[in-house]
């Protein structure tokens, strides 16, 4: 596949790497916007490049601030991985070898939250596929806590407070399980059953919380990282996408 490495401008005047896959039948193509998840990078999600991009889809997987090769920042926080997303497909709007008004969100863990808090409130994506997302910031933080032996009350509900403080955003405003209800686009939840990072049943109390029919839940075998499950599976997940673009077009006839 050619590609070409990318600079990308986000917030506080930092820059994002990424590499960017044109699709190779069309001057204009969708494409899927790739986030990783919390200190991976953009190399740990390559291989979903090849099946997408023999689909017919143009690429871009792309470092977070604090990650791979971008800049670094004061801080990471799902918020900011949905700055970082935000700026990444505003950057494949504007290329003229793609279609901008189908743009596709995909991201794992953090980034899977991230994808989902963007798509809450950027109303014109085609898709959005999650891999392995929490489904509140706040079970995450205690079961890090709990790592820790640090106890919840009084202690680590103080943290929890302290770190909202510093994001700047209350844990619910964010949380995979209230932004579901936001979204209008098709949203695919996928999840590894041995996740022990992250459990299933997370997945399953998003899904829940869906206000739309367009969601979908797609448990497999695997863990939280376990990256060679999905590309099992990559077949439905790029299934779901080409439907995602069908609906598109049958909606603009309509």
């Amino acid at each position: 596949m050619s590609y070409q490495e990318v600079k990308i401008q986000t917030e506080n005047g930092k820059q994002l790497f990424g590499w960017f896959i044109p699709a190779s039948k069309t001057q204009s193509a969708p494409a899927i916007a790739v986030i990783h998840g919390w200190g991976s990078n953009a190399e740990m999600m390559l291989p979903l490049a090849k099946p997408f991009h023999e689909a017919g889809y143009a690429m871009l997987f792309f470092d977070s601030r604090n990650h791979g090769q971008s800049d670094s920042d004061a801080f990471s926080s799902l918020p900011r991985f949905a700055e970082d997303l935000e700026h990444a497909l505003n950057w494949l709007a504007e290329q003229s070898n793609v279609d901008g008004t189908k743009l596709i969100a995909m991201g794992h863990s953090v980034g899977a939250g991230a994808a989902l808090q963007v798509a809450s409130h950027r109303h014109n994506l085609a898709a959005v596929v999650s891999i392995s997302a929490f489904s509140h910031p706040k079970n995450m933080m205690r079961r890090i806590l709990a790592s820790k032996h640090i106890p919840y009350f009084p202690l680590g509900q103080l943290i929890l407070r302290f770190v909202e403080f510093t994001i700047g955003h209350r844990f619910r405003d964010i949380a995979p399980c209230n932004t579901i209800q936001q979204i209008n686009c098709p949203v695919l939840l996928v999840h590894g059953e041995d996740d022990r990072t992250v459990p299933v049943v997370e997945a399953h109390e998003i899904y829940a919380k869906r206000k739309s029919n367009h969601v979908r839940l797609l448990i497999l075998k695997g863990d939280h990282d376990s990256s060679h499950q999905i590309i099992k599976h990559t077949a439905e997940l790029v299934s779901f996408v080409d439907q995602a673009m069908r609906d598109l077009e049958k909606r603009r006839i309509i």
